[in-house]
């Protein structure tokens, strides 16, 4: 788990990127906080720039829009969708639940 934020930090219909190897765009819409990759799969474009509406974010380049609870697009021109993260709320902060890549030599049989 990776820290995003404080909750106190992220109003809702806002978003916050968390750099990283892989970029996060973590999302505070009005059913709770959602994480997906933050670069589009149509152009490199930061989703956390995009607009928010309900559970969806329209990417600022090409107006693609994806479903933050899938990652799914719902409209062109993006045709993949976005890998979506679980998000963890504890004590105020905002974590989100990213894979860690493994460390060579480490988990081999």
């Amino acid at each position: 788990m990776i820290r995003a934020c404080a909750v106190a930090d992220l109003p809702e219909g806002e978003s916050v990127r968390v750099d990283g190897p892989t970029p996060i765009a973590v999302f505070h819409t009005e059913t709770g906080f959602y994480a997906v990759d933050d670069t589009c799969t149509h152009q490199d474009a930061s989703l956390a720039d995009g607009w928010l509406e309900g559970c969806f974010v329209e990417c600022p380049l090409h107006a693609a829009q994806f479903d933050l609870r899938t990652g799914v697009p719902s409209c062109l021109p993006a045709k993949d969708p976005v890998r979506t993260y679980a998000v963890v709320v504890t004590d105020g902060e905002v974590f989100v639940d990213v894979p860690m890549p493994a460390v060579a030599g480490e988990g081999a049989v």
